[in-house]
């Protein structure tokens, strides 16, 4: 009568071993992807973090409300203040300088007192305009999206609380100076042509009647920057 053997084969070079022996190699691979994804992961929450503060995320904030037209977002954005003050140094600059001495100095603070209210209306809402129509491309855009690209289209350089940013869209160039007061940047000069032109021929219309030799010196100004 014969017996049954069990065999227990005991060669390591049988499939069942192979098999088995790609379990750790397989096992690093995972640990290494792992610490990698991990890596850009934290990576790009630290970037994103340091990017909220700077003012590239301020100027993607500023696209994103001009072109839902969320004012209130906009208005905290711009300093119309000062950037209307700065419109009106710029005017002032292209005037010959006898002129600003024997008209401007004189009747400033008459006309300053005018031009206030008005000068900032047109202001806000000209670059309400101006940056909706130059972003229109971000329209309907997530914001993650325009944040990413603002380094893209807008060169800007920052250094002690102030950034100035030049932006060229569409064949077009604007040069924004830009503040910090350590928790929001803020835009406090606009140069455009454009806005200037807008900027000069409100002052014509909001200088007193009294001054017509300071409102023709700005007519004359800005005839020539239409030319």
């Amino acid at each position: 009568m014969k017996r049954n053997r069990i065999v227990i084969n005991l060669d390591r070079n049988q499939p069942g071993r192979r098999s088995g022996g790609l379990g750790k190699p397989l096992l690093i691979i995972g640990i290494v992807l792992v610490l990698v994804v991990g890596g850009l992961a934290a990576g790009g929450y630290f970037w994103w973090r340091h990017y909220q503060k700077g003012p590239g995320y301020a100027l993607a904030t500023l696209t994103y409300a001009a072109q839902h037209n969320d004012s209130a977002t906009v208005e905290q954005t711009l300093d119309i203040d000062k950037i209307s003050e700065d419109f009106v140094t710029q005017v002032r600059q292209k005037l010959p300088a006898s002129e600003v001495d024997s008209l401007w100095q004189t009747q400033a603070d008459s006309a300053k007192t005018a031009v206030s209210s008005k000068l900032k209306e047109t202001v806000r809402d000209q670059l309400m305009k101006e940056l909706q129509q130059l972003t229109d491309v971000a329209a309907n855009k997530p914001f993650i999206l325009i944040a990413l690209a603002v380094p893209r289209f807008v060169d800007i350089k920052e250094e002690n609380k102030i950034a100035n940013a030049t932006a060229n869209i569409k064949d077009e160039q604007i040069q924004l100076t830009m503040e910090s007061d350590d928790t929001h940047w803020r835009v406090v000069a606009v140069k455009d042509e454009k806005l200037a032109k807008m900027v000069a021929d409100a002052l014509i219309h909001s200088v007193p009647t009294n001054s017509s030799q300071l409102q023709d010196a700005i007519k004359r100004q800005l005839d020539k920057m239409n030319k």
